[in-house]
């Protein structure tokens, strides 16, 4: 029980009319996004037990907190970091450019919750979010339409797509794809398989496998259904799409991987099967990670510049959230050659 000295709470607000401190927070912000019955009921609440706003509190909440939130999706990794090693450059620039602009930056993992910017805007932990991977874009889609509805600040490292929700920063993974291409066509592959999932559930993927096949088409050939593979980005996962590969008995001799973490994995499946990289089979990855020049042999890759894109970032959801116009940028992919697939 309360002690009658003690003071009233948002949190015993809360309790009392039945709804979530955020709510609470929002009615006493004034926020349109609260339907009528709600916040009458949290007002009679607000009256029955007296409660007073602290005014310095709420002088805070109406300025900006100084902090931005980089949410991480977990992926699946070897270790216990469940963070994507490509990701690991694009923190250092975010944080460096968090600095730059005298921001702090408040790291975690995403909670796929009803109400992520009740955790972060609303309890005034940050002034918006950077959001990095998102697993299933299928599902995630409608939490980025949830976002946008309730006014939150974002933005996010992902596919461009025309009429998608919110602002994304993103590379050309299309023209990544038609790089591969071109690259495996001038050294006389015509049969290239794709590791990696070729849908609208992993449109960064779609898009390379896309790119990749508009210029086989090019050269008279194209992407065939039956040499591609289903992966989610890990070692693992490439090296059990290699073998699934391989036990179709299909005529391949390239392998463009969706990520370089697919194409390690599938390059030791292919060894392991007797099958030589890259004479026998060129590989191709995407993501130019620190472990593509250690590979064995050293991986022939897509770089995407990831400094720069945690600058952009840091810089658009800056001109959120005072008030400034954004859009989304596509950043150019670069091709990186190394002996695995050819060459020298």
């Amino acid at each position: 029980m309360r002690s009658k000295k003690s003071r009233a709470t948002s949190v015993d607000i809360a309790h009392r009319a039945g709804v979530s401190q955020a709510t609470v927070s929002r009615v006493l912000r004034g926020s349109p996004l609260v339907n009528p019955e709600t916040r009458q009921r949290v007002l009679d609440a607000v009256r029955e037990l007296n409660y007073k706003v602290d005014h310095r509190a709420s002088s805070l909440r109406t300025q900006r907190s100084g902090t931005l939130a980089l949410l991480l999706f977990e992926d699946p990794t070897p270790d216990e970091s469940h963070i994507n090693p490509f990701f690991l450059s694009m923190l250092g620039s975010i944080t460096r450019a968090c600095a730059k602009h005298g921001h702090d930056l408040l790291v975690s993992f995403q909670q796929l919750s009803d109400d992520w910017h009740a955790d972060y805007e609303d309890s005034m932990k940050a002034d918006g979010l950077i959001l990095l991977g998102y697993g299933d874009y299928v599902t995630y889609h409608s939490k980025l339409e949830q976002l946008v509805g309730q006014g939150t600040h974002f933005v996010r490292w992902g596919a461009v797509q025309e009429g998608q929700p919110g602002v994304s920063i993103g590379c050309d993974n299309f023209k990544g794809g038609q790089l591969v291409g071109e690259h495996l066509i001038e050294r006389g592959r015509k049969k290239v398989a794709f590791l990696g999932n070729a849908s609208a559930h992993s449109p960064e993927f779609f898009e390379r496998y896309r790119g990749c096949d508009a210029a086989l088409q090019r050269a008279g050939g194209g992407m065939q259904a039956d040499l591609q593979v289903d992966a989610e980005s890990e070692e693992k996962a490439g090296y059990a799409a290699a073998v699934s590969l391989l036990e179709r008995g299909r005529p391949f001799d390239a392998v463009f991987a969706a990520s370089d973490l697919i194409a390690v994995g599938a390059m030791r499946a292919l060894t392991e099967h007797g099958r030589h990289v890259p004479w026998d089979v060129a590989v191709v990855g995407f993501d130019d990670i620190p472990m593509a020049r250690f590979a064995n042999p050293p991986l022939t890759t897509v770089a995407q510049d990831t400094v720069r894109a945690g600058e952009l970032l840091v810089e658009t959801l800056l001109r959120q959230v005072r008030g400034e116009a954004t859009e989304a940028v596509m950043l150019p992919p670069e091709l990186v050659v190394r002996r695995s697939s050819g060459a020298v």
